[in-house]
């Protein structure tokens, strides 16, 4: 029995990393193993459950519902048992972190944040997704996302780095073209870029007269996430509102001019981490999320939580 129980992570390690990797091939390369020895493995894991893990063509590598409940519980155990050699180890922060953010917070925040971090924890090995949809992290097998804006009901647990008012601004080419407009109302007579995606506010909020209102804006352009729409305002197309942050490197070089600041309202849009709870967080979790928040904290573009 002892024995039996030792080999149980190992198979766990090996299961899981074909899943990721998507072939006994692949995983084979990462575990410096044979094709057949994790094959072998494989097989030997189904036997002892008593049950077919994964569903296996000559294209693909699919997993049955078995599998999929399996990977969960595999991963896990395999988290719990990194967190407990962590634990009453040195305090290195070793291991695999997978991450999301949204294209806006990652490219400009998150990604110049790496490079310190890695320098101070060599042994880690980040996976790192940027996409403005919102990802399942279960499904995804995620550790953590980095959400912009308000978040939607769930189980996850929330951790807010900082805010950040937003701005509109367009281009100086725009504006030679077409004028600046001086009042809310201008804005019927210009181009106004947006999103695509379902927002709480259909049109623009101002302050006007000490009260909040909301202005209908509309134009020849509507996308998916925030880089691109700051890609296309400075190419001179129209106007953008978009976070502080995500626009003051073009500011402060003069490629975007803020419009209509007298009539900003100031409402903050919330940068938060997100990871799964119910249980111990995982020491690299937690690490990057300390590291993220210094780095929050430390830039003048962002209020405290």
């Amino acid at each position: 029995m002892a024995r039996v129980q030792m080999e149980r992570s190992g198979e766990m390690e090996v299961f899981v990393r074909v899943v990721r990797e998507g072939g006994f091939s692949a995983a084979a390369r990462t575990l410096d193993l044979t094709p057949s020895a994790v094959s072998k493995l494989i097989a030997r894991l189904e036997a002892r459950l008593g049950a077919r893990l994964l569903n296996r063509t000559t294209r693909a590598l699919t997993l049955t519902d078995e599998g999929r409940g399996y990977l969960q519980a595999a991963e896990r155990a395999l988290r719990a048992l990194d967190d407990a050699d962590q634990a009453v180890g040195s305090g290195t922060v070793r291991g695999r972190l997978v991450i999301n953010a949204s294209v806006p917070f990652g490219t400009h925040v998150l990604a110049p944040a790496l490079p310190a971090f890695l320098a101070r924890h060599p042994e880690l090995t980040i996976d790192l997704s940027f996409t403005d949809d919102v990802v399942n992290l279960l499904a995804q097998k995620a550790d953590l996302a980095f959400r912009v804006g308000t978040l939607p009901d769930s189980a996850l647990v929330a951790r807010k780095l900082g805010r950040s008012r937003r701005v509109i601004c367009a281009a100086p080419g725009y504006l030679a073209r077409h004028g600046a407009p001086r009042t809310p109302a201008d804005l019927a007579q210009h181009n106004c870029l947006g999103f695509n995606f379902r927002r709480s506010r259909v049109g623009w909020p101002f302050r006007e007269d000490g009260r909040e209102v909301e202005v209908p804006v509309a134009g020849s352009l509507l996308v998916n996430n925030g880089e691109t729409l700051r890609q296309i305002v400075l190419s001179g197309v129209g106007l953008g509102r978009l976070s502080r942050w995500h626009v003051a490197e073009a500011m402060a070089r003069g490629e975007l001019v803020p419009v209509l600041e007298a009539y900003n309202p100031g409402d903050l849009e919330t940068v938060n981490a997100v990871y799964v709870g119910g249980g111990q967080v995982p020491r690299r979790v937690r690490a990057f999320i300390d590291h993220m928040v210094a780095v929050v904290a430390a830039s003048p573009l962002f209020a405290g939580g």
